[in-house]
């Protein structure tokens, strides 16, 4: 007999705003691990991306907390940016039955001020980078005395990025008495000793991955030696139609050397990769998703949390060390109905690497080869492959603090002051003091002009265009 959440021992609120949500039935991580969590057990939870152990975690979370209480109650740590957002957003939407609720998110590439004003008003979940909460911690603005629950959200991919350090010297300062919860797709010694010296009897749930969740997506292999790997490249953008298409390298560098290379030669093309801070990746990730920018280079520090699903394309320009982010990166494309590619460049030499993939999702990678029949100049295809984007982004300065919604937004662009037809419209996402929305190519400098001689509820806003 399948679960619900409404067995679930979940409050009357929690389970109203689930149902609104439309989820009917918990998702395998979901079942096992809120029970454990209600009862205030420590939980080492293993599964994939898109589990759904945002909810597994922040559910028990939201039901454990104190409103009246503006302390910090509950700490989430995860390894990049991109991560907190996502967590902090999923976070938000699972408790806007919690009057009052204050969830902050805590990272680097940000000024620190804000976020130490808005610490000393009184928060109830902090979700941040080790680094940024170490540093909040060391200067007494995080005073965690009150905390029930830390949750070390994709541990291993932490312990990688080298923060074991302030991993430990944060969970050092916590109280005594506190529930620990750990979620990692891998179970290095690294994640066993942070389990042996911080936790007390956890409960060990593992999910694993169904080998067909990868019966979407395409496997290939193209072989390329170092003098033709950017030709390859472009070959495989060229003969592959694509909407959308994600480039994963392994070093920011390389990012930069491509992204150069490609947009000087007409492409629509953006990077993603550790030196942004947060401003602008969150302006390539809108322009990306809502189709303004049709090629995305990043690197996996960058691409984790990477909140981007169902693309037509994802090409490895390099392959990565591990499989499991072989599997994270290719799970990028596919769709329900509709077949994904996953591309990997390689030295065609039975690269250990691209062995240790097929084992992980039990396909065989298909090896493909360039039609020799065809022009394969680079130049050439580089030519072929500079066209504009469909889409244009534009940026307005309100967002949920200001009480914009989406169809505000619409209603200010395809109403009669905006003039536009709803097809010429395309994603809208509301952050938390600005929007970002997708406007057709040629009607997207008369929509900024028309957005900033009108207003948008009753308000005048600022409205600019991103990426030119």
């Amino acid at each position: 007999m399948e679960a619900s959440f409404q067995k679930l021992a979940l409050s009357d609120s929690l389970t109203r705003v689930v149902t609104e949500l439309g989820y009917t039935t918990p998702t395998p991580i979901q079942a096992a691990a809120i029970p454990a969590l209600l009862d205030g057990q420590d939980l080492v939870g293993q599964s994939k991306t898109g589990s759904g152990k945002t909810a597994a975690f922040g559910l028990p979370i939201l039901q454990r907390i104190e409103v009246e209480r503006r302390v910090v109650q509950a700490l989430i740590l995860c390894p990049t940016r991109e991560l907190v957002t996502q967590v902090a957003r999923e976070v938000r939407k699972l408790g806007r039955g919690h009057g009052g609720l204050s969830v902050i998110e805590l990272v680097g590439g940000q000024p620190a001020r804000p976020q130490r004003e808005a610490l000393g008003r009184g928060v109830h979940i902090a979700v941040g980078t080790p680094g940024r909460l170490l540093d909040h911690i060391r200067r007494k603005a995080l005073d965690l005395s009150a905390l029930k629950t830390v949750v070390l959200d994709e541990a291993d991919r932490m312990l990688d990025m080298g923060f074991g350090e302030e991993v430990g010297n944060i969970l050092r300062v916590l109280p005594e008495q506190r529930q620990t919860v750990l979620f990692s797709a891998t179970f290095p010694a690294t994640i066993e000793e942070i389990t042996k010296s911080y936790q007390r009897d956890p409960v060990r749930v593992t999910i694993e991955d169904p080998v067909e969740e990868f019966s979407d997506i395409r496997q290939l292999e193209l072989v390329a030696d170092r003098r033709d790997k950017l030709q390859r490249l472009c070959w495989a953008l060229s003969n592959f139609p694509h909407e959308s298409a994600l480039v994963f390298c392994n070093f920011k560098a390389t990012v930069a050397e491509l992204t150069g290379t490609l947009r000087e030669a007409g492409l629509s093309v953006d990077r993603l990769d550790g030196d942004l801070d947060q401003f602008h990746r969150d302006q390539v990730l809108a322009r990306f998703r809502n189709q303004s920018v049709r090629i995305l280079i990043a690197t996996d520090v960058a691409g984790r949390g990477l909140d981007v699903k169902g693309l037509d394309l994802v090409i490895n320009y390099e392959l990565p060390s591990q499989p499991e982010i072989y599997v994270h990166r290719i799970g990028r494309t596919g769709r329900a109905g509709s077949q994904g590619v996953a591309i990997s460049l390689t030295s065609g030499t039975g690269d250990a690497r691209l062995l240790a993939a097929e084992q992980v999702t039990g396909q065989k990678i298909e090896t493909i080869v360039m039609d020799e029949d065809r022009p394969q100049g680079q130049g050439a295809l580089l030519r072929s492959l500079a066209r504009e984007p469909r889409m244009e982004t534009i940026l307005i300065s309100g967002g949920r603090k200001d009480k914009v919604r989406p169809g505000d937004v619409l209603g200010a662009l395809t109403g009669e002051a905006g003039g536009l037809r709803g097809s010429d419209v395309g994603k809208i996402e509301v952050h938390e003091r600005i929007v970002y929305v997708a406007v057709a190519r040629k009607y997207a400098s008369e929509a900024v002009g028309r957005l900033n001689r009108g207003r948008i509820k009753s308000k005048k806003f600022r409205a600019t265009l991103v990426g030119r």
